[in-house]
């Protein structure tokens, strides 16, 4: 990384444009941060509320749970249960530190930049955390095992959200122009994607070591989300090692308090449209991934071993639509591209009411809904992030106040308010 001398902000020069290779180097770190999240969105449920088994075949009802009971699953005001409670106060938590870890970057004067020092020092405790979700207080089922997931998760979301929320605000930052903001949202929503790919592997590793090393179950899984917990912190450091904010963003710290910052980005009458939609979206999200596990063991009854190729091939199919939205965007609108996203989102959603019911093999049921599933997936995992980084610039403009961090922070709340309440519909 260069010198004092290259900070173009101090010196009153333009900021560098960002190369191909730095851009890439931004994506890796969405590719880390992804995969921890994916990794708790799709095996947490799983892990403490575990099907039951069977030594071949659909699982079925009265068999041996695939993992020991850790927690209990006795349901609480006849429609929740103790790991929805969990994570929905977690998600609501997590969804408080968005503002307040987004105003302090924002306002930062630290000369490595606004953003960077947060991704630094997020990222270990972040994937730290993460691992040890899946590591109960108590073997067996006990109350300890509820107080140990609610303090882990503590920590895991301000880890995570140190990292998450100054990172989505340099899409605004090291992207000068439209188009370089939209490739950017390329760049990461392919990445992004491959986390998603990358965390639903968790069960066809831990199986492989279970029988490759002769672990318990519940060892191999832990090992599993160990192993890709740290590749996931070499990917979160990548952007911090290569990229120089201070050569590629204009750092202009925000003085507004938070509070105040808070309320003029939610006066912003682009805005409110942009987070209301995004709320719908990431709430049905969280309902077919949560679900993933579920829908391949349980409801078309195929073995543990089909999720992660599942959902390999939603994701591999997505790819094949990331060309079209780009070339499609610049055509018609991000706007108009995204409405159609929602329309086509319809389809797979339909289609989970069926899995199971149908003539056709059971693989074939899954992999249908998938790959309907994949065409919305890659509109809305690019164009939202280019929208909102576009309504900054443009407040930006307009105000003077450069607050990239609380328009993404306040995203990201409404975000979490959406997968948390998916989370309670599926659990």
């Amino acid at each position: 990384m260069s010198g004092q001398k290259d900070s173009p902000h101090q010196s009153g020069g333009k900021p560098e444009t960002l190369p191909l290779s730095k851009g890439i180097a931004y994506a890796i770190g969405q590719l880390g941060w992804a995969t921890l999240m994916m990794i708790v969105n799709l095996q947490l449920v799983y892990f403490y509320i575990p099907p039951y088994k069977t030594e071949s075949g659909p699982v079925i009802e009265g068999a041996e749970t695939v993992f020991p009971i850790f927690i209990t699953q006795a349901s609480f005001f006849i429609v929740f249960n103790a790991i929805m409670l969990i994570t929905g106060s977690g998600r609501i938590f997590d969804g408080i530190t968005d503002p307040l870890i987004a105003g302090l970057s924002d306002r930062s004067r630290n000369p490595r930049g606004r953003r960077i020092p947060f991704l630094m020092y997020g990222s270990i405790p972040a994937a730290l955390f993460c691992f040890l979700l899946f590591v109960p207080w108590v073997p067996g089922e006990s109350i300890w095992n509820i107080v140990g997931l609610l303090v882990i998760q503590f920590f895991f979301f301000v880890s995570i959200t140190m990292y998450v929320t100054p990172f989505f605000a340099l899409i605004a930052e090291l992207g000068h122009t439209p188009r370089e903001r939209l490739n950017l949202s390329t760049y990461i929503s392919i990445t992004y994607a491959l986390g998603i790919i990358i965390a639903s592997q968790v069960p066809a590793i831990a199986g492989q070591l279970e029988n490759a090393l002769q672990l318990e179950a519940v060892a191999a899984f832990q090992w599993a989300i160990g192993l890709l917990a740290v590749l996931a912190t070499i990917f979160m450091l990548v952007p911090v090692f290569i990229i120089d904010e201070r050569r590629y963003c204009v750092a202009q710290p925000a003085d507004i308090p938070i509070m105040q910052s808070i309320k003029e980005c939610l006066a912003n009458k682009n805005f409110l449209p942009y987070v209301a939609a995004d709320f719908v979206y990431f709430g049905g999200l969280s309902i077919i991934m949560t679900g993933m596990n579920y829908y391949v063991t349980v409801l078309v009854g195929l073995e543990k071993e089909w999720v992660g190729l599942v959902m390999t091939i939603i994701v591999l199919s997505s790819f094949i639509w990331y060309p079209l939205v780009n070339i499609l965007a610049k055509k018609f609108g991000k706007k108009a591209m995204v409405l159609l996203a929602f329309f086509i989102f319809c389809l797979p959603f339909g289609g989970i009411y069926f899995l199971g019911r149908l003539p056709i093999a059971a693989g074939a049921q899954i992999l249908i809904v998938g790959t309907l599933a994949s065409i919305p997936m890659a509109f809305l995992g690019v164009l939202p992030n280019a929208v909102l980084a576009d309504i900054a610039e443009l407040d930006a403009l307009q105000t003077g106040k450069r607050r990239e961090g609380m328009y993404y922070a306040a995203r990201t709340f409404l975000q979490k308010m959406g997968q948390t309440i998916g989370l309670m519909l599926f659990a």
